[in-house]
């Protein structure tokens, strides 16, 4: 058996890894190019709050530490969509109370440092920057940020966790053949903003709920903290009429917020500032293969499948490579090139299903959960399922609420689900008669 690991990368799915090997026996060590955030004060701007949701919650509870990790999340039922006028409108996630769970990244991420660094056999060593990955040997080599002193360390496995541009990934590609790299920029960008909390560090927009102002081409939301304040992320274009690239000065950026996000503004006193000095960060997409190298190197998470943030999956993502790399290692007893070959076959195509179904999420969130036919589409659905549970379950519940269906699978039947829905929206009067039996009838004749 295989007894030391190495991995690249202390972020939310290196730790949650480490602790997954230690408790089976492997001696772990992870080495992070960042700082020891637990120790530094966080800069401003660059997180996006994370929803933390069924895939994940499993993937914390596998290893025990899920009720820790509900100590610093927030539960959301629902959006809660902020229209220009003014008016509001809200629209649960699921039914029966189900949610999905704001939570800080630097947050989880401390935590899950702090439940890997309790594992006896896991050290983690900060301002450790890759710069080799010998997949011959299982040499890694890591050059300190401080001191400049180079490391190299042998393992059994070395798992890249380095994140979306990692450099655990792109030592494979240099020295690999027939490496397949694709990365894709969406056109829109995201800036981090803040509503603080209010007197007494009460929450100034309801606090179990996603808020989004969706606006078209754009959108502005807003994930609760436990501190009572708000992280705001606002996805804009970064060129064309209504994009970054037309927001240089404080007047500028204070005319279009009064008209987009009217009902914001009074709660952003730091707004203007805040947009100004914190960053403008790219989303991009990352899919590659393969991910295990000489059945001794392997990448996982974002180093393998990096995803833009709109359906709420990217850290759940990596946190299921994880639930399936643990099945597999009791499926495989502990043969590592068997169940690294199996690890990849498996995950890629659910990586790729939820990389694709992120995408469109986007154009779902800012064009259309303000959208009457959008919303009267989903009512209908959801009256389905409830009817039905046996014969339809939303996309939106296979992704997010139904571990046990792969992703891919809920991709594919989310097409055939939008083909059935698409000749029901075109029904005559169907604004009318969405709930009657005609329509019922209708979609099982198409099931």
């Amino acid at each position: 058996m295989s007894k030391k690991v190495n991995i690249v990368g202390a972020g939310l799915v290196g730790s949650l890894l480490s602790i997954y090997l230690a408790k089976r026996g492997y001696k772990v060590n992870i080495f992070e190019r960042r700082a020891d955030m637990r120790k530094i004060t966080m800069s401003a701007g660059k997180s996006i709050n994370l929803a933390l949701s069924d895939r994940g919650w499993r993937g914390l509870e596998g290893v025990g530490i899920a009720d820790e990790i509900r100590k610093i999340a927030i539960p959301m039922y629902g959006r809660h969509i902020h229209n220009r006028d003014g008016s509001t409108a809200f629209q649960p996630y699921g039914k029966n109370n189900q949610a999905i769970y704001s939570v800080s990244r630097a947050e989880i991420n401390m935590r899950l440092m702090d439940l890997a660094e309790q594992q006896q056999n896991v050290k983690i060593y900060f301002d450790e920057r890759c710069t080799d990955v010998n997949k011959q040997t299982n040499t890694s080599t890591f050059e300190n940020n401080n001191t400049k002193k180079i490391t190299t360390d042998q393992s059994d496995l070395v798992f890249g966790a380095d994140g979306a541009f990692a450099a655990s990934r792109l030592n494979m590609q240099l020295s690999s053949d027939r490496f397949e790299y694709k990365q894709h920029y969406i056109s829109a960008g995201y800036k981090e903003l803040i509503i603080p909390p209010g007197p007494g560090g009460e929450f100034l927009l309801e606090k179990n709920a996603l808020h989004i102002w969706p606006r078209g081409s754009f959108m502005m939301i807003a994930l609760p903290n436990m501190d009572g304040n708000f992280t705001c992320t606002l996805f804009l274009p970064f060129e064309g009429e209504k994009s970054f690239a037309n927001l240089k000065t404080k007047e500028q950026l204070k005319t279009f917020f009064e008209a987009e996000f009217p009902d914001a503004v009074p709660l952003m006193p730091t707004l203007l500032d805040d947009f100004m000095n914190n960053p403008t960060s790219s989303l991009v997409t990352v899919k590659c293969f393969p991910w295990v190298f000489d059945d001794k190197v392997a990448l996982i998470g974002d180093a393998a499948h990096a995803i833009v943030p709109f359906f709420g999956q990217g850290m759940n993502c990596g946190f299921e490579d994880c639930v399936v790399l643990n099945e597999l290692i009791d499926k495989h007893k502990e043969n590592w090139p068997e169940i690294l070959r199996a690890y990849e076959i498996s995950r890629k195509p659910d990586s790729d299903a939820i990389a694709d179904l992120a995408i469109a999420n986007f154009v779902e969130m800012r064009d259309k959960t303000g959208d009457p036919k959008f919303l009267l589409q989903k009512k209908i659905e959801a009256r389905f399922n409830e009817k039905h549970p046996d014969k339809w379950i939303p996309l939106y519940s296979m992704v997010t609420y139904s571990p046990q269906i792969r992703y891919s699978t809920a991709l594919n039947e989310g097409i055939r689900q939008q083909a059935i829905m698409d000749k029901i929206m075109a029904m005559p009067d169907i604004e009318t008669k969405w709930d009657s039996e005609e329509v019922e009838k209708e979609i099982l004749k198409n099931i």
